[in-house]
């Protein structure tokens, strides 16, 4: 998998819309992050996951899965290593993420945009 399989597959998730956030492509809805590709130069994708949901991943697939350093990886956002991932993996990794936003979302009163 690379930058553009992530990219295609997040935008096939219904809402899913591409954006920018300092200068790194990044895939939201209802307006908010759920995976970025702020660090593709380093051949990964970055994913929004809760910390239980990140631990679960990491152990399952420690060689696809790597929490990001410091503050930002506690909170639960992880890298995926893009060459590392089949394509059932990478797609469900980012329904995960996407379906995390949504449910955030809901519970914030955002609607779909």
């Amino acid at each position: 998998m690379d930058a553009a399989d992530f990219r295609r597959i997040a935008l096939s998730l219904e809402g899913a819309e591409e954006s920018s956030h300092m200068g790194a492509p990044d895939f939201r809805v209802g307006g908010r992050i759920f995976a970025t590709l702020a660090s593709q130069d380093k051949g990964y994708g970055n994913l929004m996951l809760t910390p239980e949901q990140q631990t679960e991943f990491v152990a399952e697939d420690p060689d696809v899965f790597v929490p990001i350093a410091g503050g930002w990886g506690r909170m639960g956002m992880t890298h995926i290593v893009l060459a590392a991932a089949h394509e059932d993996v990478l797609a469900g990794a980012l329904r995960t993420a996407w379906k995390l936003r949504m449910e955030q979302n809901a519970r914030t009163g955002r609607k779909k945009r």
